[in-house]
């Protein structure tokens, strides 16, 4: 990986300017080449799904993993006093989004020079798939986190400041349809899979890599027909069986990641955080770290740094003494840890669902062996794994509880991902937090309190559409 992000991110890129319109970014100076606001929506977007910041992204502390130690209302579930929900939508509609709609606008316009015409049209076409398989990505993620969501009119760079909120069910089918002809226009015949004509290094996630760009569109097609599978079981199992048909990660080699470097601020935002800040803000919580201590799980050495020879976590929702529990591991305290997208060991749990659900992609006990083996050898631990799944075999008559508290512990470092499976399956049983704001764990976000500002009339639409702007209201999927 070339110091790309270094050399184009956006103190130089962009000009500062604040605004509360999603469709307006305020680092507009689009005075740039689409591989730029590539690799930028790239970064953007692995910073929100990575960062454990308490400003924009609490779902490791929601999925008690972690806990804070000083202050504690968001693991307490108070998400307002921070604005976080605000800055999910800059995150995503605004840094990342905006982006990738600027970068088509530019690809769109380009003309070609005598000698591109005869291939120009390939990469245009290739260009514009990559792009838009992002985009499905993140739309995905705003779905799942908010339920109904501007989405048609949505990121249109000025053009509507007040967006409709489009119904989740029906953007799931949208992205379903957009992501199977993204996949169809990808073309990596020889001619057309230059890694020169396709971002190159500036596509953080595969340097350009058409094939594996392919496997990715599988992978995230599976993962939206595997969600909606209590909601929508027939375009779910539909949509699984292409995707699998296609080709999904079948290894590690096929992880969608972002590798950070050592310096800032292209350095990971985990270690942004927990370290560069020089603050201590947050230990293991005693949900996951008792969970491991009983089941004799040797990740726990790779999770979390032992205080006194043991592991101890806090209870979820009280404030703690860092030097009494156990921190982070090594992975957040380094500068280079991997921001992760999606990865084979997340793949791997979506096929034990669907050979559990539809008696596809492969039998579900061998799926949910993979998944947990990867899990193991990414953190390092590979020699441990058959051990770990003798002890915990798949269980077909409680497939549920089998994948749902395996993805638990094995999403650590993936929360997000991790709250999309507890949702879904219901396990493991999570208990509230110890003054909690709310009696039961969170289920979704809240809208911003700037599209109330700006978006009322729509916002409140939407919100009464899902049934209250609530963290207690199930996404559409949610049906458990």
């Amino acid at each position: 990986m070339k110091k790309i992000i270094a050399s184009i991110l956006l103190g130089t890129l962009f000009v500062g300017c604040t605004t509360d319109d999603i469709n307006l970014d305020p680092h507009s100076a689009y005075t740039t080449i689409p591989s730029t606001l590539v690799t930028n929506a790239q970064k953007e977007l692995s910073d929100y799904v990575n960062t454990p910041s308490v400003n924009e992204n609490n779902f490791r502390l929601t999925m008690q993993y972690w806990q804070e130690t000083t202050y504690v209302e968001e693991s307490n579930y108070n998400f307002t006093n921070r604005n976080v929900s605000n800055q999910i939508y800059i995150d995503n509609y605004v840094n990342v989004l905006n982006s990738l709609v600027k970068a088509k606008e530019l690809i769109n316009a380009y003309q070609p020079v005598p000698s591109e015409v005869n291939t120009w049209p390939g990469i245009k076409k290739n260009q514009l798939a990559v792009i838009d398989i992002m985009q499905v990505y993140t739309y995905q993620m705003l779905v799942d986190t908010f339920g109904n969501i501007p989405y048609s009119q949505s990121n249109q760079l000025g053009g509507n400041v007040a967006p409709a909120y489009d119904d989740g069910a029906t953007v799931y089918a949208n992205l379903i349809t957009r992501l199977q002809q993204d996949i169809t226009n990808i073309d990596v015949s020889s001619e057309l899979n230059s890694a020169s004509d396709n971002f190159s290094d500036a596509d953080l996630f595969y340097s350009g890599n058409l094939g594996a760009w392919k496997t990715f569109g599988n992978s995230l097609m599976l993962k939206l027909g595997v969600t909606i599978a209590d909601s929508n079981p027939s375009l779910a199992q539909q949509t699984a069986t292409t995707a699998i048909n296609n080709g999904v990660m079948s290894s590690s080699a096929d992880d969608c990641k972002v590798q950070y470097l050592s310096g800032s601020p292209n350095w990971s935002p985990i270690y942004e955080n927990v370290k560069a800040s020089n603050r201590n803000d947050f230990v293991g919580g005693k949900t996951l770290v008792d969970y491991m201590n009983t089941n004799s799980d040797t990740r726990i050495s790779k999770y979390f740094k032992p205080v006194g020879g043991v592991y101890v976590g806090q209870v979820i929702g009280q404030p703690a003494a860092f030097a009494n529990f156990s921190a982070p591991g090594n992975f957040a305290y380094t500068a280079t840890t991997p921001g992760i997208l999606m990865n084979y060991t997340e793949v791997a749990f979506y096929l034990t669902e669907a050979g559990a659900r539809w008696g596809i992609g492969g039998a579900a006990a061998t799926n949910y062996a993979n998944a947990i083996t990867s899990s193991f050898t990414d953190w390092g631990a590979t020699a441990d794994a058959a051990a770990y799944i003798a002890a915990h075999p798949y269980n077909p008559a409680n497939w549920k509880q089998s994948v749902g508290t395996q993805a638990w512990v094995a999403m650590y470092n993936q929360p997000l991902t991790s709250w999309n499976f507890w949702r879904r399956l219901d396990y493991p049983v999570l208990q509230p937090a110890s003054a909690a704001t709310i009696n039961s764990v969170p289920v979704r976000m809240a809208y911003p309190a700037s599209e109330y500002q700006t978006n009322a009339a729509n916002v409140n639409a939407a919100a009464s559409a899902i049934g209250g702007d609530l963290l207690t209201t199930k996404i559409f999927w949610d049906k458990n």
